[in-house]
């Protein structure tokens, strides 16, 4: 498995450039020049930590010359627009963190800076959560926590004396009590605090359905940040762990037989649903991370590798001398009022397509795979 996913990774990297990454499949189906996303960015969070515990200077450099590439000298960050107001684009600054402690890049440094004032000034719900974006008004979708919380956390840890810490802390409580559907333990996608979206249940303001992949990302969100947390703020950070731990136990019991989960977690002897790769590899890797950090007890290591290993069973394969990674939801989301398609029904997310090769499927499986590596070294 280790000699197949090497060198599965070093196809990708050999085959991407900044001007055009191939694991960046709605980009290349959109025909438009490459820009700042929170897709590449997750890639390159992904090589980054395969670099740390690989320590390959290639890896480093292919990262950095990627990074270089948007950032400009003074900081700005080319086709990123702060006004935007979308959380996605916060995702990508997370690179900017490693990457200004390896290489000393002052530029990068001041990228940090450039993207942390779009996260002061993003517009929030009354109850003090950023909207996903600006063109979905009063809306929190568990994307968005992964997209700018641990990136939020980190700036507060390591630039500004945790002064809003609590801050960050707070919007996942209120996901907690708002999103949190306490018959099954599971969240729900999205939230219209103003019920008035298309797609909200004029009641509740929920989505409709527990869709794996945002289901991942919140997992993701909850144990990056939580690893942030400075031990001045125990007393939040182990209510976050209760959260997260009461929410792994969850999500097993909705685990296949194969380790992985369906696109829609809680249908799957639903006609149509089927074993999603993207999802079931974040949550690989967010289970084994959190038994390594000390979140989980050893014995949930099993739940996550087994989701690992079953991702690769079904859906790593090779064809033509190459190899791909199928199974993955190209993209889902809820909205916008024009689009009525993307109304958060079952018939909806599995009617999304699927392909191979794409960063929000690779990007954690390369992530699990780095913590199937710690597992190995330090037993």
């Amino acid at each position: 498995m280790i000699e197949i996913l090497d060198r599965y990774i070093n196809e990708l990297l050999e085959k991407s450039t900044p001007q055009a990454p191939i694991w960046n499949i709605e980009k290349i189906r959109s025909g438009k020049k490459s820009k700042w996303n929170y897709i590449d960015g997750c890639m390159i969070k992904a090589i980054l930590e395969l670099y740390h515990i690989k320590k390959d200077e290639s890896l480093l450099k292919f990262a950095d010359n990627f990074i270089d590439y948007f950032v400009r000298d003074d900081g700005s960050i080319d086709s990123y627009n702060v006004e935007e107001y979308n959380i996605d684009n916060v995702n990508a600054g997370k690179t900017l963190f490693d990457l200004y402690k390896l290489t000393g890049k002052e530029k990068y440094r001041k990228a940090i800076d450039t993207i942390y004032s779009q996260v002061k000034n993003q517009p929030r719900t009354k109850a003090g959560n950023f909207w996903h974006k600006k063109i979905y008004p009063y809306q929190v979708w568990l994307d968005g926590l992964y997209m700018g919380q641990p990136f939020y956390m980190q700036y507060e840890v390591e630039y500004n004396n945790c002064q809003n810490c609590e801050d960050s802390y707070n919007q996942f409580i209120n996901v907690y009590n708002i999103l949190r559907d306490k018959k099954t333990g599971l969240y729900y996608h999205g939230y219209d605090e103003s019920r008035e979206v298309f797609w909200a249940d004029k009641q509740t303001g929920l989505s409709k359905n527990f869709w794996l992949r945002a289901l991942g990302w919140f997992a993701m969100a909850l144990i990056d940040t939580i690893e942030i947390m400075p031990d001045k703020f125990k007393t939040q950070r182990d209510k976050l762990t209760d959260i997260y731990k009461e929410y792994v136990d969850s999500l097993i019991k909705f685990q296949d037989e194969s380790g992985m989960w369906y696109q829609v977690v809680d249908k799957g002897d639903k006609e149509g649903n089927y074993l999603e790769t993207s999802g079931s590899a974040i949550l690989a890797y967010a289970i084994m991370k959190s038994v390594r950090i000390g979140i989980l007890d050893k014995k949930y290591y099993d739940y996550g590798y087994k989701a690992f290993k079953g991702v690769c069973d079904k859906y790593l394969s090779e064809k033509d001398g190459e190899l791909q990674l199928g199974g993955i939801c190209l993209v889902a989301g809820l909205g916008p009022a024009n689009n009525p398609v993307r109304d958060g029904s079952f018939e909806y997310y599995i009617s999304e397509p699927v392909v191979q090769n794409e960063a929000k499927g690779v990007a954690p499986l390369v992530l699990a795979y780095i913590e199937t590596m710690y597992n190995e070294n330090n037993k």
